[in-house]
Order: structure tokens, then C-alpha cells, then sequence
């Protein structure tokens, strides 16, 4: 039972396309901090590769066929690409799921406010996060402002060199005798997640001139009134790039891996993907951090309406077809797993834990204490899924979340398996999940992409 570490078998040329798709991966990761930055990026990505956009082709008429490629775009948080095989709609998709939101901190819509010569934005955490990690790092403004004209500012401050970087503060080792007696969880309280914004009166002011100045500033470089607060969504996240980790250069450190790594590999295998006899199809979704709740999150009808359209404009749609092609359909829900940390050993069971370098990782069912809230996959799908990747030689290993009575998670799988589909988690292991700056191996980002095209092209032919 013991699985081989990828590393030890690759050859010069896999070696180089390695190293050639995880320097992509950075860059996925450096120009997509934000769900609305991964879903432009996205759509940049599949137009280069052919795609069209949904709605274009229904308001234009057209007939979509065997052979299109499609991309729909969902209020520009998340977005389905489909690449229409010779089989009816109705026969099932292969479907790669994941989610482009990520742990992080959210400007309130009435932020602004001056205290003892600082000005501040008020924040608000977004899914699960240790919020003692959020201090004194330096951090980054992204996200939209948009005005009651309906006119849009797009915001990013932080990633280049030239710009200024934000923080929130934290109370000095000197002075924090009483405040390291409290519990973890309670060193940083959450309303204490001010960002720290500004410190320069405006001449002439006596009242709130700090805050006067910053409204100045954001009058002069944005348009932005501070009323326009209430209608913008502004994310703060790590400032700085994805890096190479470790003296080797054998792992990738960044922000919001969990879980765009399942996000690039998905969508790199869907676009590489061609001539398929059964449609495939690679989802993106927002709002799994917080439950997958929201009109962009697997839990909305987005998915669904977006396949109605699509088999309308095949000329194929039906409530027993579309119902039938979901039933039909068989999924990887492509989520990260916690990779085994030899420091917090205690929290793992190491013959099913995920190591690093031994290839994608499958979570035959996540939840949490009992398996509560998990999907719980078929064996009879999984034993098909082994087969197909053994044939093409993809590494995977299986795990749980660390120990039965310790913890756990959710993913989108149970949210797709209500359609009656076969699914399955699937993902690259993670170190430092949900922190700040997380760590992946790049041979397990390798051998996922491997085995995603494996999925899409083979995962039919397992019946």
C-alpha cells in the first residue's frame, strides 16, 4: 500500500514540463487573487484556446454542435467551460469542479474611521482563517468599486514594487504579557482586523484630517466618494508573488492555493483536452469557503440553467434530458487535502494521510467527525478511476483529513452527488492550509494535471 514518490521516476523531458507548468501555475496564482481575477483570467485563457461565450452564440442563434467549445461566465465570480462531445448531452459529462475562492479579509461596506492619528478599514473575515496569522504582514487591496452611475473602478494596490503595502498591527511582545495568556483563538479578536490605511492629516483640517486626506487620495486616484464604500466588494489578501519554496526549488509557496491549484490544473487539463466522445465540462465556483451558498455558489441554480442553455442551443434540452444528464454525468469535485506535517504529527493518521511528491490525492469522503457532511464515493466509481490512471501511469495516493476525532472539512461533492451523479475528491495536498502564504509540491501539481486530462479523456470507458 505503500505509494512511490513521484520525483524518483521522472525523466530530463518530464522534469522540464514540470518545471514549465508550475511556472505557469505561478503566474495563475500572482494574476488570480480574487474569484473575479481567476474568472477573467479564465475567459482570457479559453478564448486563446478557442472557446466562445455562451451567450454570444444563444443571442446570435446558433446552433452548437459536436466539437464546440463553450465558456459561460456567472456574475463574473464563476464560470463553466464545456467542450460538446459526439454522445447526447443526456448521456453524462465527464466534470471537473473547483472552487477560485479563498480564505482572506473583506472591507466592510462602512469601513473608514480615524483613532489616534491612524485611519483604518474595517474588516470582516472570509471563511475559516487563524486570524493571529493576519498581523504584520504586509498586505494588498484588491477588488471593484462600483458608482451609482454603474460605472466600475477596478482596485489593485499592493503587487508592484512602487506601490504601498497595507498591514494590520499587532501589540508589541514588550507590553503583550496578558494577551499571550489567552487562547489561540482569542489573541486576535476579529474586529481587531483593522487594516491600518493611512497617517497623514490634511493641512488645514483639525477633525478626522487623517481620514480626510485618505478620502482625498481615493477622490484623486479613483473617483470614489466615501459612500461608494457601500457598493464595492474589496478583498484584502498577501501582498508579493507565488515562489519557488525550498533549496531545491521542489515546491510552490502562495496565497490562495486551496483552492485555485485545483482551479489551474482543471483548467489546464480542460483546455488541453481535445475530440472527446463524451462532453466534458470544468467548473469553477465562488462561495465554497462560506458553505457554497450565493447566486455563484455550487449551491445555486447557476450550473444547472447555464446546461439547460447549452442543451437548448444543441437543440437537445428537456427536463428528463437535462435531469438525465446530470444522473448521468460522473465528477472529480477537485479540492485540496491537508498534506501530512511531521511537526503536527499528532493530528494525523499516517497510513491514510497525504504526503508530498506522491501524486493527486483522493478523499474517498471528507466531512468531519463521523463523516458528517461528506459525499462518501462508490467503490465501484473509485475502482474505475484506479484503473484509468494506472494504465497512463499517474501517481495518486488516497487520505482522510487528519484524524477521525481531530477535525475535517467540506467540498462542492455532496452538492453535485444530490444530482444522483457519481463523485469524488480530488485535489494536490497542501501544507499551511488556509494560512496566509500556503505550500504545495510541484510533482503532485504535475501528476494532478496528468491525471485530470486522464479523467476527462478515459473515465467513460471504466464502466
Amino acid at each position: 500500500m505503500e505509494r512511490e514518490n513521484a520525483w524518483k521516476a521522472y525523466t530530463k523531458k518530464e522534469l522540464k514540463e514540470l518545471n514549465q507548468l508550475n511556472k505557469e501555475y505561478r503566474r495563475f496564482l500572482d494574476e488570480g487573487k480574487t474569484e473575479r481575477e481567476c474568472v477573467a483570467l479564465a475567459v482570457r485563457m479559453a478564448e486563446e484556446a478557442g472557446y466562445e461565450n455562451l451567450a454570444d452564440l444563444v443571442a446570435a442563434g446558433k446552433k452548437i454542435k459536436a466539437g464546440d467549445k463553450v465558456y459561460s461566465v456567472g456574475m463574473k465570480k464563476m464560470i463553466s467551460l464545456f467542450q460538446i462531445g459526439r454522445r447526447p448531452l443526456e448521456d453524462g459529462m465527464a466534470i471537473l469542479g473547483a472552487h477560485i475562492d479563498s480564505p482572506r479579509l473583506d472591507i466592510k461596506q462602512n469601513p473608514l474611521y480615524e483613532e489616534g492619528g491612524f485611519a483604518y478599514l474595517d474588516t470582516h473575515y472570509y471563511g475559516g482563517i487563524k486570524k493571529y496569522q493576519w498581523v504584520t504582514l504586509p498586505l494588498a487591496l484588491h477588488g471593484v468599486v462600483v458608482k451609482k452611475d454603474g460605472s466600475v473602478v477596478e482596485v489593485n494596490i499592493g503587487e508592484e514594487e512602487k506601490d504601498p503595502v497595507f498591514c494590520v498591527t499587532d501589540l508589541l511582545i514588550h507590553l503583550a504579557g496578558e494577551r499571550m495568556e489567552k487562547k489561540a483563538n482569542k489573541v486576535i479578536e476579529g474586529e481587531e482586523l483593522d487594516i491600518l490605511f493611512g497617517s497623514m492629516p490634511l493641512k488645514g483640517e483639525e477633525k478626522e484630517a487623517v481620514k480626510k486626506s485618505v478620502l482625498e487620495i481615493l477622490k484623486d486616484k479613483y473617483g470614489m466618494e466615501e459612500e461608494d464604500f457601500l457598493s464595492a466588494e474589496l478583498e484584502v489578501v498577501p501582498a508579493g508573488k507565488a515562489r519557488e519554496s525550498g533549496i531545491d526549488a521542489s515546491m510552490i509557496m502562495g496565497y490562495g492555493q486551496d483552492d485555485r491549484v485545483c482551479a489551474f490544473t482543471s483548467l489546464k487539463a480542460m483546455l488541453e483536452v481535445e475530440d472527446t466522445e463524451y462532453t466534458t465540462c470544468c467548473l469553477l465556483v465562488d462561495k465554497e469557503e462560506i458553505g457554497s451558498v450565493g447566486a455563484t455558489g455550487m449551491q445555486s441554480k447557476t450550473f444547472e440553467n447555464t446546461l439547460a442553455e447549452l442543451m437548448n442551443g444543441m437543440g437537445e434540452y428537456s427536463e428528463l434530458a437535462l435531469r438525465r444528464c446530470l444522473s448521468n454525468s460522473k465528477m472529480l469535485s477537485s479540492d485540496v487535502s491537508a498534506a501530512f506535517d511531521p511537526t503536527f504529527k499528532a493530528a494525523y493518521e499516517p497510513k491514510n494521510a497525504a504526503y508530498f511528491g506522491k501524486g493527486m490525492v483522493f478523499n474517498k469522503f471528507t466531512g468531519a467527525r463521523g463523516k458528517s457532511g461528506s459525499n462518501d464515493a462508490n467503490a465501484e466509481y473509485f475502482a474505475g478511476i484506479r484503473r484509468i490512471l494506472e494504465d497512463k501511469k499517474v501517481a495518486y495516493q488516497t487520505a482522510e483529513l487528519g484524524k477521525v476525532d481531530v477535525g475535517g472539512g467540506g467540498t462542492i461533492a455532496y452538492i453535485m452527488a444530490l444530482y444522483g451523479m457519481e463523485v469524488i475528491d480530488c485535489g494536490v495536498a497542501v501544507l499551511n492550509m488556509h494560512a496566509p502564504w500556503e505550500i504545495v509540491s510541484k510533482a503532485d501539481v504535475y501528476e494532478t494535471k496528468k491525471g485530470y486530462v486522464v479523467f476527462l479523456e478515459d473515465i467513460f470507458s471504466s464502466k
